[in-house]
């Protein structure tokens, strides 16, 4: 036997669906900061393997540049390149920029 409450019913209805999507709502903005936390640190550490790898490759040069200055010739080259320096008899020609720069 089914007896109808009238308007009761529904206002207890609509009060239960309002005490749930209270609950959801509350969730959701108690969760908010922790999610939004996360991602800020999720681009913070892509942000920072990125400048790793740009930081292991600096070192990888740097490292390759110091085995190049183990060899002798290496050395001769760029005594001779970036100091002018040249060996018994030779002659030195350098070339400089020219003040008139025309493009045609």
């Amino acid at each position: 036997m089914k007896v109808d409450l009238g308007i009761w019913d529904k206002l207890t209805k609509l009060v239960w669906c309002l005490i749930v999507i209270a609950v959801i709502i509350g969730v959701y903005l108690w969760y908010l900061p922790p999610i939004q936390q996360n991602e800020r640190m999720r681009k913070e550490v892509m942000r920072l393997d990125a400048e790793i790898a740009k930081q292991e490759a600096i070192a990888k040069e740097t490292h390759d540049a110091i085995e190049a200055m183990r060899d002798p010739k290496t050395i001769e080259r760029i005594a001779r390149d970036k100091l002018g320096y040249a060996k018994a008899g030779e002659t030195v020609i350098r070339f400089e920029p020219s003040t008139n720069s025309t493009v045609h």
